[in-house]
């Protein structure tokens, strides 16, 4: 997965086969400024299971604005607005969201 950082904005993405489809994948913010991001095609035996663990910094990224696209192309991509240097952040209360696309 590449990742690209700016002051303002995170963003990741990465190729998949076309075999998968936007209800196969599944983006997760869990504890710990962290996203679970995977892609499984269920259907399939072999190049379905695709999954990636991507970490920020303590309070670096605003969680309640991840957004993820699947373009036609099989490029997924996930864009997370960073937090403005100095703004302060209430601790984590659950899991957090879990987003399908």
């Amino acid at each position: 997965m590449a990742t690209q950082s700016s002051s303002t904005l995170h963003t990741f993405s990465v190729m998949l086969p076309r075999t998968i489809l936007p209800e196969m994948i599944t983006v997760s913010a869990k504890k710990g400024d962290r996203l679970d991001v995977v892609a499984d095609a269920w259907h399939m035996e072999h190049d379905c299971h695709y999954g990636w663990e991507i970490g920020f910094a303590p309070g670096d990224a605003d969680m309640s604005t991840v957004r993820a696209k699947l373009n036609p192309d099989g490029e997924l991509t996930i864009e997370v607005r960073r937090r403005p240097l100095g703004q302060t952040c209430l601790p984590p209360t659950g899991m957090g969201p879990s987003y399908s696309l």
